[in-house]
């Protein structure tokens, strides 16, 4: 079975950074890609972060330059690094990994950023 365990969230003030850390199991981790999402009140789930099991990474323009993707494949953990952290990054962030073409997402954690 596939489980993803995020962990990490909080409230923050803006210009603050947090480190989510996302710990998975059921997967041969060291192969598969790994991304964030976030959403919103009110808004759909967005992708935020990828990295690959080479470990290129890619970010959603809101992001850029502001967030960075990790991961290491011995503790089977994925983290986000997240700085300079602005209201709008308000949502809960969720672990994603495509596995044997079924989507899997943790059951997030929330990021809250007051002005």
């Amino acid at each position: 079975q596939v489980w993803l365990v995020e962990s990490g969230g909080g409230l923050v003030e803006a210009g603050s950074s947090l480190r989510l850390s996302c710990k998975a199991s059921g997967i041969n981790f060291s192969i598969n890609t790994i991304d964030w999402y976030r959403q919103a009140p009110g808004q759909e789930r967005e992708l935020v972060a990828t990295i690959t099991s080479g470990g290129s990474t890619s970010y959603s323009d809101p992001v850029k330059d502001r967030f960075t993707i990790s991961r290491d494949n011995v503790r089977r953990t994925v983290d986000l690094q997240m700085n300079s952290l602005k209201p709008e990054d308000t949502a809960v962030y969720y672990c994603h990994v495509n596995f044997r073409t079924r989507d899997y997402y943790g059951r997030g954690t929330q990021v809250t950023v007051s002005p």
